[in-house]
């Protein structure tokens, strides 16, 4: 019997953990390490902007500083101008002024007004006829997020009821666009080339159809493609509420 348990009793008298310096050591920094990541995680969270550098901190009051001056000029500006044309007669310049201004943004908007500006042209060119309408979608969608104010593709002017299709080839409201697909675009020229050529967007899209892209930069340009706005079937302007309604 004795002989049975000694080999086992031998065996786990070795593999039982003994504490000795190096292990205590190990168990210590292990305990230390353990308490610091937890300590800089809490400070992490905690501090915010108390991480960031003096200079970095400065930048950031600038910046605060700066768009906090430039709402209060145009607060100012605003202000004025409908104190203006609160006070003048409804034929007074001002109130003309203002009316014509309003009517020149929403002639743009809509497209049914030439514009002109700096801005950039985009050429696709697909020789091979894999460019499709999703593409030229995507161009257009991409060049809106980068501020554009005014574009048209062809002859065709984008406003935002602008559809394309690949019915009996690549069309744009229902108008027919061969390669090269020319955008004019008007907007600022720097930031809506650089937002063609980031990685996963337009550019790389059509490259890996076998398409080439083109982007050149103006000082100013011209949208001379106008839209045909057609009368709402459905719509209608909302009347405002008279006193005593809801």
């Amino acid at each position: 019997m004795s002989s049975d348990v000694g080999p086992w009793r031998r065996v786990y008298l070795m593999a039982r953990p003994r504490l000795t310096r190096a292990n205590a050591f190990a168990v210590l920094l292990a305990c230390l390490l353990g308490f610091a990541i937890a300590t800089q995680v809490r400070q992490t969270q905690a501090q915010g902007l108390e991480d960031l550098r003096q200079d970095e901190l400065v930048r950031i009051l600038d910046d605060v500083t700066q768009n906090g001056n430039r709402l209060d000029d145009e607060i100012a500006e605003l202000e004025s101008t409908r104190d203006e044309l609160a006070s003048s007669e409804d034929n007074s310049p001002e109130a003309i002024a203002a009316a014509q201004e309003r009517a020149d943004t929403l002639g743009i908007l809509s497209g049914t007004e030439r514009a002109t500006g700096p801005g950039i042209t985009l050429t696709i060119t697909d020789e091979d006829g894999d460019v499709d309408a999703a593409t030229l979608l995507d161009a257009v969608q991409e060049l809106r997020d980068a501020g554009a104010e005014a574009m048209q593709v062809g002859n065709v002017r984008i406003v935002a009821s602008t559809w394309f299709s690949d019915d009996d080839g690549v069309t744009a409201d229902g108008r027919s666009l061969t390669s090269p697909y020319r955008f004019t675009v008007i907007g600022d020229p720097q930031t809506m080339s650089a937002a063609m050529e980031i990685p996963g967007g337009v550019s790389e899209s059509v490259r890996s159809k076998g398409g080439e892209v083109t982007i050149r930069e103006f000082d100013s340009i011209n949208v001379e493609a106008l839209h045909s706005n057609s009368p709402p079937r459905y719509a209608q302007p909302d009347p405002e509420p008279t006193d005593g309604s809801n």
